[in-house]
């Protein structure tokens, strides 16, 4: 039987393309410079936490499975503050984002391993999107008073490709 849902395609993530949802986190981004002697590179402020009057940035891990669940029902988001995912892992995975909360306004990124996001305050996203097994991810966000998670489901939902 078919899943019913909107079908997705997935877009390369580049900061350009990512630009309305936020940042991409990529070395070579920004200005970079050696140090420690010249055994290190520094790519230099890649993105910036945004935590609002009363907020604080923290640093976590998230340890994310594959997602369960297929079509993709669910958009969540953070209106007082932004939260950026760098993977610590050796795969792909994938960045799903809308301009509004709704299936039509949804667009899907592949990421590379090497690249990380930051959604900026206030962005629709799906959670963690992993497709080859645990993976982590180095997740900076806000810590403070004020209700900053909202969810809505998505009717109908968006199907990932195959």
């Amino acid at each position: 039987m078919a899943q019913a849902g909107l079908p997705l395609v997935a877009e390369t993530l580049t900061a350009e393309a990512f630009a309305p949802f936020g940042q991409v986190i990529e070395a070579g981004l920004a200005k970079s410079w050696p140090i420690n002697g010249g055994t290190t590179i520094r790519h230099h402020a890649l993105a910036e936490a945004e935590t609002g009057a009363e907020g604080r940035a923290i640093l976590s891990i998230f340890r994310a499975e594959p997602w369960p669940s297929r079509p993709l029902d669910m958009l969540e988001r953070h209106p007082l503050g932004s939260q950026a995912f760098m993977p610590l892992g050796p795969h792909p995975w994938l960045v799903l984002v809308a301009g509004e909360p709704e299936a039509r306004a949804c667009r899907l990124f592949a990421a590379r391993a090497d690249q990380g996001v930051q959604y900026a305050t206030g962005v629709w996203h799906h959670p963690l999107l992993v497709e080859a097994g645990r993976q982590d991810f180095l997740v900076v966000d806000r810590e403070g008073p004020g209700q900053n998670l909202e969810e809505i489901r998505l009717d109908p939902p968006v199907l990932l490709p195959r």
